[in-house]
């Protein structure tokens, strides 16, 4: 299965738990008279749409290179992140806003059977983030990546949302408004997440150096090649799942062009053997005297 698919299909996992999982909340937070649990509800309706967004991000980004777009269409990755990372900060608000509105209001206390139903989203929401970001660092998308953020963030919204109705319960009258204060907390840890994700997506977009472990890689697979003597600069660039490489290798100055024009042909699809995560390559032949 490639990157694309496996990427995909994790984002329709992504989908379909997260419209559970928000269907659930919304419907135990009303009738519980929670509103860390509403809240938690919102950040699950806004991770639905989001993951539609990484959804379409993956699938566009696949597209191959044309006239217009030689080097493909992966820079739409890191696009798509940055809307993702609007749906976080927006859900962050919108909770801190109610948040704050309910603490300045008297209401009741949250329902005790609420608990029962936060503690099993929290595991499920846990295992979420660990398999989406297994598959992220798999297929090296930026998207997806994300998208596991999205999941990781819910949890703490939910065991923020399981802290405060818990207290609430415990020292009851007096304390109605923890479970409030449980989610305004939360929105805080999402604004904080919301930098975690957007940074290396701008660095992304920057061609920011961050791939010193690929370079070493390359160096180390161009010595294996008959004629490469030594490698000297190399740059790359990130674009969706892809690294597009710029090489400068060295050769014996007393060989003839069309040998050389060889030799980094055979560099070339060596690196992209060895490297399928590899997109463009193009090898700057130097001569060594």
């Amino acid at each position: 299965m490639t990157n694309e698919q496996t990427a995909i299909n994790t984002t329709y996992f992504s989908i379909a738990g997260n419209t559970c999982l928000a269907i659930i909340k919304g419907l135990a937070g009303f009738f519980g008279n929670s509103y860390a649990l509403i809240a938690d509800a919102i950040e699950s309706t806004t991770d639905i749409f989001s993951s539609f967004l990484v959804l379409f991000g993956i699938k566009y980004a696949s597209k191959p290179a044309d006239e217009n777009h030689p080097y493909g269409h992966g820079r739409a990755e890191p696009l798509i992140t940055f809307l993702v990372v609007g749906f976080l900060i927006t859900s962050a608000t919108i909770i801190a806003y109610e948040s704050i509105k309910n603490i300045i209001t008297p209401h009741e206390l949250p329902e005790k059977w609420t608990l029962l139903v936060l503690a099993p989203l929290i595991i499920w929401k846990e295992i979420s983030f660990r398999l989406v970001m297994n598959k992220a660092k798999q297929t090296k998308s930026s998207s997806l990546k994300a998208d596991a953020w999205h999941h990781r963030s819910d949890a703490i919204t939910s065991v923020a949302a399981f802290i405060g109705i818990s207290i609430a319960l415990y020292f009851g009258k007096g304390y109605e408004t923890a479970d409030d204060w449980a989610a305004l907390f939360a929105s805080g840890f999402i604004l904080y997440n919301s930098y975690l994700i957007f940074r290396p997506a701008l660095g992304e977009i920057m061609d920011e150096h961050v791939y010193d472990d690929l370079i070493t890689d390359i160096r180390k697979i161009s010595l294996t090649v008959n004629g490469i003597i030594a490698t000297e600069k190399c740059f790359i660039r990130k674009a969706g799942m892809i690294y597009h490489v710029d090489l400068h290798a060295t050769v014996d100055a007393k060989i003839t062009v069309k040998q050389g024009h060889e030799i980094a042909h055979n560099l070339k699809d060596t690196l992209r053997k060895h490297l399928p995560q590899l997109g463009h390559v193009l090898i700057h032949i130097e001569p060594h005297e």
